[in-house]
C-alpha cells in the first residue's frame, strides 16, 4: 500500500502552520516531512524534530546529488525536502503532509504528479495585513515586504487543486479535513 502525499502551502500570515499542526493532531495517520535548513537552530529547536539542520556545503552537497525533491533559498537560507525521506514513509503506506511555499509545491507536483495540493488563502488582503502586523514580530517595512510576497504567492492558487479560505479556523480545518479524508478514501 502506497501514502499520499499532500503538500500545503500559502502566504505568510494565512495560518497555513496553525491549520497544518492541528490537523496532524486531528489525523493520527498523517506524518508531517521534516525540512533541511541551513539556518541557524531557533531556541528550542531540535535538529530532526522542527528541522534537519546542515551546513551550507552539506546541504549543497545533498542538492548537486539530487537528494531534494524540492529546494528553495529564502532570505540567505536554504530550506529542502529530501526526496528519499517522502518516498520512504510514502512506501510504508503513511499518508505524509507538506508545508512549503508555492514554488517548492511546484517543484513537488512536476516529480510526483499525484501530490494532492491545497492553497490556503486569508479571507481579504486587508485581513492578511492584519494578521502580520497583529503577530508583533514584524516593522512595517517587513510587514509591507511580506504583503508584496503575498499578492505573487496568492496568484499562484489556481496551481492549488485546493483552495481553503481561512476566514474561520474551525471552518477551514472542517476543509482540509474533508480533503484528507476524502482523498485518502
Amino acid at each position: 500500500m502506497s501514502g499520499r502525499l499532500f503538500v500545503v502551502s500559502g502566504p505568510s500570515g494565512a495560518g497555513k502552520s496553525s491549520l497544518c499542526a492541528a490537523l496532524l493532531q486531528a489525523c493520527p495517520g498523517l506524518t508531517l516531512s521534516i525540512s533541511c535548513t541551513t539556518r541557524q537552530p531557533r531556541p528550542g529547536e531540535r535538529d530532526g524534530c522542527e528541522y534537519r539542520f546542515l551546513t551550507v556545503e552539506l546541504f549543497d552537497q545533498q542538492r548537486q546529488q539530487g537528494a531534494f525533491l524540492e529546494w528553495a533559498n529564502v532570505h540567505g537560507n536554504r530550506y529542502g525536502t529530501r526526496q528519499a525521506d517522502v518516498e520512504a514513509e510514502l512506501a510504508l503506506g503513511r499518508d505524509v503532509l507538506l508545508e512549503i511555499d508555492w514554488q517548492g509545491a511546484r517543484q513537488v507536483a512536476e516529480k510526483i504528479p499525484g501530490a494532492i495540493r491545497i492553497f490556503i488563502l486569508p479571507p481579504s488582503l486587508e485581513e492578511l495585513r492584519r494578521r502580520l502586523s497583529g503577530r508583533g514580530q514584524d516593522d512595517e517595512a517587513t510587514v509591507d515586504r511580506r504583503m508584496a510576497a503575498a499578492e505573487e504567492e496568492i496568484s499562484h492558487a489556481g496551481e492549488a487543486a485546493y483552495q481553503v479560505v481561512n476566514d474561520d479556523f474551525e471552518r477551514a480545518l472542517g476543509e482540509l479535513k474533508g480533503i484528507f479524508t476524502g482523498a485518502c478514501e
